[in-house]
């Protein structure tokens, strides 16, 4: 994906746009006026993901800003990645590894890699999860996108999160190779964090990161310079969600 002068200035002024939308978008700088700082009690952050691997793409550098603050982080992965030729262990190994770089925990959501089903058994399954996580902030894949397994997670997350009250924070994120029609509200600077995070998507050995990461690069590059940093993640927050809970 090039990035040119052109397409900067164009999405220069979406951002302008949706800045002027909600009170949060206002500070969409990455700092967290609610939760950071001395005195304030850690979150629960749990990160949903259709695969190991997409959470650490998406918001690699962002889930590091969070532990590195001393909160709580789950990576809650809806399989555990099996596919022909690589066995379920290897890609589990991957993940811990990852999250282990990134200091956070893997959790798994129990369906089967490429045949994720939703419906009123797996709402009430996917639901129990979360509620066992209690979690003060949920990040969800972005539901137009190409693959059905983030499809899935993504639907299962919010209707998990609107049957809970919207009591916990719930924001969008981006996938640099499957997500479509994305245009950021929030934006966390991960510059500090860039190669944290390049080495936890680099841990999914199995999954060709020479291949993927390079776009993800350039998305991360672009997102900066929407936002006005060297790297960055961008977010989108749901309407109804509470805000000013980024790291």
């Amino acid at each position: 994906m090039g990035v040119t002068r052109r397409d900067i200035l164009m999405n220069a002024g979406k951002l302008a746009s949706g800045l002027a939308i909600g009170g949060t978008a206002l500070h969409a700088t990455g700092e967290d006026r609610a939760a950071a700082g001395p005195g304030k009690r850690k979150l629960k952050v749990v990160v949903t993901g259709g695969h190991p691997g997409d959470p650490e793409y998406g918001c690699g550098g962002t889930i590091a800003r969070y532990t590195d603050r001393g909160d709580d982080v789950v990576l809650l992965y809806m399989n555990n990645g099996a596919w022909p030729p690589t066995p379920a262990p290897v890609r589990m190994a991957e993940a811990k590894k990852a999250c282990e770089i990134l200091g956070a925990t893997p959790a798994y959501a129990g369906q089967v890699n490429g045949h994720a089903i939703v419906d009123n058994a797996h709402y009430d399954e996917f639901r129990k999860v979360i509620d066992g996580l209690a979690p003060d902030v949920l990040f969800v894949q972005w539901p137009i996108d190409h693959h059905p397994d983030h499809l899935a997670m993504s639907i299962l997350a919010l209707d998990t999160w609107l049957k809970s009250d919207r009591k916990y924070a719930f924001y969008y994120y981006e996938v640099g190779q499957d997500t479509m029609m994305f245009q950021p509200t929030e934006f966390v600077d991960i510059a500090a964090q860039a190669a944290r995070k390049r080495e936890a998507c680099y841990a999914h050995a199995s999954q060709t990161p020479d291949y993927w990461y390079p776009l993800q690069t350039q998305l991360s590059d672009f997102r900066g310079a929407e936002s006005g940093y060297k790297s960055a993640e961008g977010f989108v927050r749901h309407w109804m969600s509470k805000g000013n809970m980024l790291p």
